[in-house]
């Protein structure tokens, strides 16, 4: 879906916001951050590439006339209409996918993943990859590299089952590859992963400057998600090494890497990208649309907000909860934010645990809210319970409204809380209804605490200063004043497509 929206204006610079799930079609985090960029900004032109499920997404933003195009590309619905091509550059197209291949199951063939992706990339855009995916002949390429000496998934006897889904995932993972490229200004992927595609073809194609923010790793993430996934290993190695080498040459191309926190930035450098290209840009929030959230509620509650999402890790979250109760019978546990579409089977799991657990209308699931401050005023203390993060939103949203939070050490949540919050580890709930017991149990501290968590936020990640490093930024490549570093390629890190990294 193709939707035109505000004219161009001759002179202003041009930005193409690269997104998948996200903005303008969805709600939460990164899609809040996108608008805030795009609205406080009415001097620069946008379009935006949209990775997206089935294409058929409404709009969930009201977008700025600066806001000139949409472009929704979806990754799930009907498969791009087209025929493989035939003859020779059949065969061409057939020998670029091998090494495709041949790269992201053999460590010493990484180096040829960059020219086989920018070569699937040219067909396309003519129109041949996503058929090509979808005919007998990849299937016999991929068997005939899992059954080559020494690749090391041979050993798990790979399947047709294997080899059909697998060369699935991969197809729909390339859609995006279908995109037009931007031709012109600055692409901006804010996450990495397959929204950063469109971006590398526009580099490769027509030398547009690529700018990479991640908010999570991506990569870090695709691990986590793929270690409970229901394939088998060689379907995994094959999916993992595509998001791999996928992350280390977006690393490597982009002229600037902007992460959202210094954690990020070690998981960057480790994947390659070069230390003088990346450039720590904390998210913020406007302190006055966030302002204090005033008299805590009369009975204690703990409050959470955001999506209802295995990320999110809410089932600690309802275990941590049951051991306060045991120590305080009177509190209760509010629980705001939509459940994503595919999500309801996590939601109906933590209710079932909430009512295992004997917190059954002690617990509530309140759904999205008009005004998310609203969710952070319902709390004594406001909890983050996930297993990822970048730099959260809902956590420095909750500490410019003043309330103290508990929450888990993941990503840049040190970074954003420092000593204005308690950090417990991730999947401990022991630890985390501890923390809550103590804030619970000291009034005065979690106030202090609350009015120097907002102190934190005016002081150092408002709105505004976010808004002037990105115009700085844009108006930097677009000026050619960073180029695009030259492609190295280095030797793979000492990690597997095991799911070592998720740890």
């Amino acid at each position: 879906m193709h939707v035109h929206h505000g004219a161009r204006r001759p002179g202003a610079p041009r930005v193409t916001l690269l997104t998948e799930g996200t903005y303008p079609h969805s709600h939460g985090g990164v899609s809040v951050w996108c608008d805030q960029l795009v609205t406080g900004m009415p001097d620069i032109d946008f379009d935006v590439i949209a990775v997206t499920g089935t294409g058929r997404e409404p709009l969930a933003w009201e977008l700025p006339a600066h806001v000139s195009s949409v472009l929704s590309v979806p990754m799930w619905g009907p498969a791009p209409a087209g025929r493989p091509p035939g003859g020779r550059s059949g065969r061409r197209l057939a020998e670029a996918y091998e090494r495709f291949l041949t790269a992201l199951l053999d460590p010493a063939a990484e180096g040829g993943f960059a020219p086989a992706l920018h070569a699937l990339a040219r067909a396309a855009a003519d129109g041949h990859l996503s058929p090509f995916l979808r005919s007998d002949t990849v299937i016999a390429v991929l068997t005939s590299v899992w059954r080559r000496p020494g690749i090391a998934v041979r050993e798990a006897g790979p399947t047709l089952h294997d080899a059909l889904t697998a060369t699935a995932l991969l197809e729909h993972a390339l859609r995006p590859l279908s995109a037009p490229a931007p031709v012109e200004g600055v692409a901006h992927a804010v996450s990495g992963g397959v929204a950063v595609l469109p971006g590398l073809a526009a580099l490769e194609r027509h030398g547009v400057p690529l700018l990479l923010t991640e908010h999570g790793v991506y990569l870090r993430e695709r691990y986590l998600g793929y270690r409970t996934a229901p394939y088998r290993w060689p379907v995994k190695a094959v999916i993992l090494g595509f998001f791999r080498l996928l992350a280390e040459e977006s690393y490597r191309r982009a002229a600037l890497i902007t992460p959202g926190n210094r954690y990020n930035r070690l998981w960057e450098e480790e994947g390659g990208a070069d230390p003088a290209a990346i450039r720590t840009v904390y998210n913020g929030v406007d302190p006055v649309a966030f302002p204090h959230a005033g008299p805590e509620p009369d009975a204690l509650t703990l409050s959470w907000a955001g999506r209802v999402d295995p990320i999110k890790d809410l089932e600690t979250l309802i275990r941590s909860f049951a051991l306060v109760r045991d120590r305080i019978p009177d509190v209760r546990l509010r629980l705001f934010g939509g459940t994503p579409r595919g999500g309801e089977g996590y939601r109906e799991r933590c209710e079932a645990l909430a009512a295992e657990l004997g917190l059954a209308g002690t617990v509530t699931f309140e759904g999205r809210v008009d005004d998310i401050k609203d969710a952070y005023a319902a709390g004594n203390v406001v909890m983050l319970s996930s297993i990822s993060e970048g730099f959260p939103f809902t956590l420095i949203e909750a500490m410019s409204c003043g309330r103290a939070t508990v929450s888990t050490d993941v990503g840049g949540v040190r970074e954003a809380v420092g000593d204005t919050g308690l950090v417990v580890p991730p999947r401990d709930p022991s630890a985390m209804a501890t923390a809550a017991l103590t804030l619970l149990g000291d009034p005065v501290r979690r106030r202090s605490m609350g009015e120097a968590a907002r102190l934190r936020v005016i002081e150092q990640f408002t709105l505004r200063q976010t808004i002037d490093s990105f115009r700085a930024i844009y108006h930097e490549l677009a000026a050619g004043k960073r180029q695009s570093p030259v492609r190295v390629v280095l030797p793979a890190p000492a990690v597997s497509g095991s799911g070592s990294l998720a740890g």
